[in-house]
């Protein structure tokens, strides 16, 4: 009688992705400066989610001319503004401001310019051309200017703030999504899907924006810091976000004003922006070197 031999069936690995994470996080861990900025980028975000439990006085109504333009003390520790309101609580309330306007104008930026660059890239010919034009037209704008214009047309405020560095953002992640999906699109694989019959939304999604994902991170870590300037700008000019919501740029303004009398009304917004900037850029120089495999050799150099 003739036996059959039962073999094991083959397992998948479906951990694969998981580990390719937390390979790239350790990457990133061992990069150079990357630790201190995901300590002072975790600060800032644990500031806004907690503002209402770590503020010391109401950031708004609580004011005391009597204590207007003070230095840091015991009951005020980064002083008081020109309406005697406590600093350390504006500040910490102006992060939320500020990290949400980043956050949202560099997803606005990341949907629609992957989308344009993508689409471009892909498809080519006359689309292509006419897509690239649209985004080289806005291109040669500066930035802060641009911002500025859309801001003055929309009017003030946060959320058209947040449009404005939004469409600013457009053509830098367009312009990247294009160069690398021309490159993509040539792989086998996606040869292979054409070949097979694959839809192009299909292919799009499966095996050019996956391929492409690694440099529009690294984009979007910088293209944050970059917001957070700009939103800071259009506030200290009196386009962004109006008074009396704080916000980091806000204090700024209000606070040069005052410099002589009481410089840390102006120092610790603008330490505020400083590190923060700097810690998206530490930031998006560490994923950079560890989503690419002849840097990451070297990361710990």
């Amino acid at each position: 009688m003739a036996t059959t031999t039962l073999r094991e069936p083959a397992v998948v690995n479906v951990r694969q992705p998981r580990r390719a994470s937390f390979e790239v996080a350790r990457r990133v861990f061992r990069m150079r400066l990357a630790p201190l900025a995901i300590g002072i980028l975790g600060t800032f975000i644990l500031m806004s989610i907690f503002a209402n439990v770590i503020q010391r006085y109401d950031p708004i109504t609580d004011q005391s001319y009597s204590e207007a333009n003070e230095g840091p003390s015991a009951a005020h520790w980064l002083g008081t503004d020109y309406l005697g309101r406590d600093m350390w609580s504006r500040l910490v309330h102006g992060s939320r401001i500020s990290l949400f306007v980043g956050l949202i104008s560099v997803t606005v930026g990341l949907v629609f310019g992957v989308s344009i660059g993508v689409t471009a890239g892909f498809v080519g010919g006359k689309l292509d051309a006419f897509l690239m034009r649209i985004t080289e037209s806005i291109w040669t704008f500066p930035a802060l200017m641009l911002a500025l214009a859309i801001t003055s047309a929309l009017g003030r405020g946060v959320i058209n703030s947040m449009i404005a560095i939004g469409i600013v953002g457009i053509p830098y992640f367009a312009r990247l999504a294009r160069a690398s999906t021309l490159s993509a699109r040539e792989l086998d694989y996606v040869l292979a899907a054409r070949t097979l019959g694959s839809s192009t939304l299909r292919i799009l999604v499966s095996h050019i924006l996956p391929n492409i994902a690694a440099p529009l991170i690294v984009q979007a870590s910088l293209g944050l810091g970059t917001a957070i300037i700009t939103e800071a700008s259009l506030s200290f000019l009196g386009v962004g976000v109006q008074a009396p919501t704080p916000s980091w740029g806000l204090e700024l303004r209000t606070g040069y004003q005052y410099m002589e009398l009481n410089p840390a009304v102006a120092i610790f917004p603008g330490l505020a922006i400083f590190l923060t900037v700097l810690a998206f850029n530490f930031l998006g120089d560490a994923l950079r070197s560890a989503l690419d495999p002849r840097l990451a050799r070297r990361g710990g150099d």
